[in-house]
């Protein structure tokens, strides 16, 4: 395949909007050993190691790790890749390092059962900081594994809070402030403009570059970094335009549940989504995954993700519906701008149970 054929310079903006990145097109092999090696020396002679999300909460968290550590070396990982990445970890740090894990909530403990097992055996302790909503028996089950877990309110504060409040350290001001205004943007309170800068740097910027920018200067972007997040922000205003141009709004039981596809910022095209009388929301995204998005009049979106390959937090959740054989699928999920997705995410709202599920620990 030509390389000019999923480069995202050759494309027009629709076109971009309708179509996943050119990493989808790497195959998992490829991308696994450049991770593996990645990691590798990342990892070497490392005595502290990180393992967390690369959005900004993760980030902030490891940056404030960083801070109490002195040194970490990072491996991002999300939900469906942890277990390669704590056996990575395992693999390469130093025999006895101190690990953390995260902004990370695994949707069940038998896939990373085996490899928590090992690097809670050759570690010096293994700590893991979240704010997700965690099933009762995952928890117990991480917690009796050895591991010192502490699971933050989804609804009142971010990893990174979890952070600065479980280390013993005395975080200089600036630090203490960037778990604060992260924690605006990660729960979606948006009192503070400084918190979609750090969400979009975040997701922009290699995490090293990021990390490096706001240890440095908390979250209070340096101009240069405002200028780069000013230019790119350019394209993204036109992805979420046509995605909110694409949205449905469906009447699905007692709620409206607004349904979109496209390459976008998924917070934002839910937003006007919300303006329009969505209580929940639905954006779809080329690669095959889906955010869906809730609001005071439905706080029940983990419920939702839970039953189609995916979790988070009853107003924020993510997944992946498990609908996808071959190319063939792919091409169709992009020419219907996601059809059997949707469905599949609309059928999970019509099958909730009448009752929320008991608020986990």
């Amino acid at each position: 395949m030509e390389d000019w054929l999923i480069d995202d310079d050759d494309l027009s903006l629709e076109r971009k909007s309708l179509l996943p990145g050119e990493g989808f097109f790497v195959p998992d092999s490829v991308e696994e050993a450049k991770e593996e090696q990645e990691a590798k020396e990342a990892l070497d002679g490392a005595e502290v190691a990180v393992v967390a999300d690369p959005d900004a909460d993760g980030l902030a968290a490891t940056a404030l790790v960083r801070e109490a550590y002195g040194e970490a070396a990072l491996i991002d990982a999300g939900p469906h890749d942890l277990a390669d990445a704590l056996e990575r970890v395992a693999a390469y740090t130093e025999p006895g390092a101190t690990v953390v894990v995260c902004d990370l909530c695994p949707d069940a403990f038998d896939p990373i059962a085996a490899e928590l097992a090992v690097l809670v055996e050759e570690s010096d302790g293994v700590a893991w900081y979240d704010h997700h909503q965690w099933d009762d028996a995952v928890a117990e089950a991480v917690r009796d594994a050895g591991v010192d877990l502490v699971v933050g309110e989804s609804e009142e504060e971010c990893t990174a809070d979890v952070v600065a409040r479980s280390l013993d350290y005395d975080f200089p001001e600036y630090l203490v402030e960037l778990a604060a205004v992260t924690r605006d943007h990660d729960l979606w309170l948006r009192e503070d403009p400084r918190s979609d800068d750090l969400a979009d740097y975040a997701y922009w910027a290699e995490p090293e570059e990021y990390m490096a920018v706001v240890q440095e200067h908390g979250a209070d972007l340096p101009p240069e970094v405002e200028a780069f997040i000013a230019e790119r922000r350019v394209e993204k205003e036109a992805l979420i335009e046509r995605a909110v141009d694409r949205a449905d709004l469906k009447t699905v039981g007692d709620w409206t549940v607004g349904v979109t596809y496209g390459r976008c910022s998924q917070n934002e095209v839910a937003e006007a989504m919300r303006e329009e009388g969505a209580d929940a929301s639905v954006v779809v995204k080329p690669a095959g995954s889906a955010s869906i998005r809730g609001t005071d009049e439905f706080e029940r979106c983990h419920e939702v993700a839970r039953q189609v390959n995916g979790g988070g937090h009853p107003k924020a959740a993510g997944c992946k519906p498990d609908v996808y054989d071959d190319m063939l699928d792919y091409a169709h999920h992009w020419t219907t701008q996601g059809a059997v997705t949707k469905r599949v995410i609309l059928d999970a709202f019509r099958t909730l149970p009448e009752e929320p599920a008991g608020e986990q620990d």
